[in-house]
C-alpha cells in the first residue's frame, strides 16, 4: 500500500513539473519578444496642437514650406542663420546663398537665407522652432494632413485663392497614398522663378478657429518687412517684394506619402561644394550630425539618429545643465558689466588667481584669493595649515562681495561650510570651536602674534540679522 502510495505522488509531481515547464517557456519568449521589439512612434503632438504650430506657414509655397520644414530639425543653424540675415538685411535670392556656402550650416538652413524675411520673422520664436523640428521629425505624416486641413480651412473661408502671386492646385491623393480618396492642395509660384512668401494673419485668414484652447500662433513680420505688406494683412494674406529664385527653391512636398523630398539638379546648382548623386527627386533624409547635440523629443527618432545625443557634453545639454550653465554665466556677465565689479571669478581647478577665485582641486579647497593680488584670509584645506593665514601687507584683512570691486565673491559651491557642517562632521566642528575659544584667550592676554611676529589686531565682526552678511 506504502508502495503504491509513493509511485503515485511521484506520477503527480512528474507531471506538475511538465506542466510548469510548458507554460513558463512561452511566458519567457513573450518577454524576450517584448524587450527585442523596437519603440512604437510616439506622437508628441496632438492634431490640435499640430494646426496650432503649423497656422503661420501653411499657406507658404510647398517648395518653401518643405524646406522650412527640413531646416526647423536643425534649431542651432536656423539661429546662426537668422543672425547672419539681421547682419545682411538686404542680402535675397540665390546670390544670398551662394554667400553663405562656407557656413558649416544644413543646406536646408542655407536655402533660407534667399528667403530674409522668413528667417527674421521665425528666427527669434526659438521654441517654436525647435517644436516645430521635432513634430516634423516625429511625427512627419501627422504634420502634412495638418497642413492640407489648415489650407481646406483658409479656402473654405475665401482667402486661399489663385492670384498673381500663386497658383493654386487642387487633386485627389493618388490611390497609393497614406490617405487615399482625399483632395490635396497644393500651392505654387504663379511665376517658376519669382517667389512671393505670403504675410497674414492667422486669425483672419482661417475663419472660425476649431480649438479655442489652442489658438493659432501668429507672429507678425519684422518692421523692415513689414511696409510692404501691411495694408494687405487686415483683409487676408498680402505680398511683400517678389524674390528671384531660380536655383534656391529645390524642396518638394510628397503629399501622398506624407513627406518631403529634394529637386536634385536645382540642390546641385546651388549647392556647388556639397553635391548629391541621382537626378530628378530623391527623398529628404535627416542629418543627425547637423544637429549639433540638440536633444530629440521622441523615443524613435533618438534610436534612428544616434541615441539623440552622443558624448559627456551632449549629455548634460541632454539633461539641461549646459543651458543652465550659459544662464549662470550670462547673468554673472550682466552682474560684473553693470556693477563694474571685476572679482567673483570661480575656477574649477587648482591654480585660478584673482579675487574670489575658489579652487576645487583636492590640494587647495577652499583656497580664497583676497584683493588687489594679495592672499587674504588664505586657508588651506585637505589636513595642511588648515588655519594657516597669510595677510597681505599689513595685517590679515578680508575683502567680501559688496566691500568693493578688489572685495572676494562668495558663491555656493559643494566644499563650502554651511549651518549643518557641524552635524556630518561633529569632530571637526569640535575641533574649530576649540581653536576658536583659544584664539580668543590668546588675544585678550595680547598674546596672540601674526606668522610674522608682529601682533595684529582683529576687531569682532558685526553682523547683521540673518546669515551670509558680509563682515565690515
Amino acid at each position: 500500500m506504502e508502495t503504491r502510495k509513493r509511485q503515485w505522488l511521484i506520477g503527480a509531481g512528474l507531471a506538475l513539473t511538465i506542466l510548469l515547464a510548458g507554460g513558463i517557456a512561452p511566458a519567457q519568449d513573450a518577454a524576450q519578444g517584448t524587450q527585442a521589439a523596437a519603440p512604437p512612434e510616439q506622437k508628441i503632438y496632438k492634431n490640435e496642437q499640430l494646426d496650432q504650430m503649423l497656422a503661420p506657414i501653411a499657406l507658404y509655397p510647398d517648395s518653401l514650406l518643405s524646406q522650412l520644414l527640413m531646416a526647423s530639425t536643425y534649431p542651432g543653424d536656423f539661429a546662426e542663420a537668422a543672425e547672419w540675415v539681421k547682419a545682411h538685411p538686404d542680402a535675397k535670392g540665390d546670390d544670398a546663398v551662394k554667400q553663405v556656402d562656407g557656413e558649416p550650416w544644413d543646406p536646408s538652413v542655407k536655402s533660407l537665407v534667399a528667403f530674409p524675411q522668413v528667417l527674421a520673422q521665425f528666427g527669434p520664436q526659438v521654441d517654436w522652432v525647435q517644436k516645430l523640428g521635432d513634430a516634423f521629425l516625429a511625427q512627419p505624416e501627422d504634420v502634412m494632413a495638418s497642413v492640407q486641413r489648415l489650407r481646406a480651412q483658409a479656402q473654405k473661408a475665401g482667402t486661399l485663392k489663385t492670384n498673381e502671386q500663386q497658383k493654386i492646385i487642387v487633386e485627389q491623393a493618388p490611390p497609393d497614398a497614406v490617405a487615399p480618396n482625399t483632395t490635396v492642395i497644393q500651392i505654387e509660384p504663379a511665376n517658376p522663378e519669382v517667389v512671393y512668401v505670403p504675410s497674414y494673419n492667422p486669425t483672419v485668414v482661417y475663419g472660425s478657429w476649431a480649438y479655442p484652447s489652442y489658438p493659432p500662433y501668429y507672429y507678425p513680420p519684422p518692421p523692415y518687412y513689414y511696409h510692404p505688406v501691411a495694408s494687405g494683412l487686415a483683409a487676408g494674406i498680402a505680398f511683400g517684394v517678389g524674390i528671384a529664385a531660380v536655383n534656391s527653391l529645390w524642396g518638394g512636398c510628397n503629399w501622398g506619402r506624407g513627406d518631403v523630398n529634394i529637386n536634385v539638379n536645382r540642390y546641385n546648382n546651388v549647392n556647388v561644394n556639397n553635391r548629391i548623386s541621382g537626378n530628378g527627386n530623391t527623398n529628404w533624409n535627416h542629418n543627425a550630425a547637423n544637429r549639433r547635440g540638440t536633444p530629440y523629443a521622441d523615443n524613435r527618432s533618438r534610436q534612428n539618429y544616434g541615441q539623440g545625443v552622443g558624448g559627456a557634453n551632449n549629455r548634460a545639454a541632454y539633461r539641461g545643465n549646459g543651458t543652465a550653465d550659459a544662464n549662470r554665466q550670462r547673468a554673472q556677465q550682466s552682474f560684473n558689466k553693470s556693477t563694474g565689479y571685476a572679482g567673483g571669478n570661480r575656477a574649477g581647478g587648482t591654480g585660478a588667481a584673482g579675487a574670489g577665485n575658489r579652487a576645487a582641486g583636492a590640494g587647495a579647497g577652499g583656497n580664497r584669493a583676497g584683493g588687489g593680488g594679495a592672499a587674504a584670509s588664505n586657508r588651506a584645506g585637505g589636513g595642511a595649515a588648515a588655519s594657516n593665514r597669510a595677510g597681505g601687507s599689513g595685517g590679515a584683512s578680508r575683502n567680501y562681495a559688496g566691500n568693493g570691486p578688489g572685495g572676494g565673491d562668495r558663491a555656493s559651491s559643494g566644499s563650502r561650510s554651511n549651518a549643518f557642517s557641524g552635524a556630518s562632521s561633529p569632530q571637526s566642528a569640535q575641533r574649530q570651536s576649540s581653536r576658536g575659544q583659544s584664539s580668543q584667550r590668546s588675544m585678550s592676554s595680547g598674546g596672540g602674534r601674526a606668522s610674522s611676529g608682529r601682533q595684529v589686531s582683529r576687531p569682532s565682526p558685526s553682523r547683521g540679522g540673518g546669515g551670509g552678511g558680509r563682515r565690515r
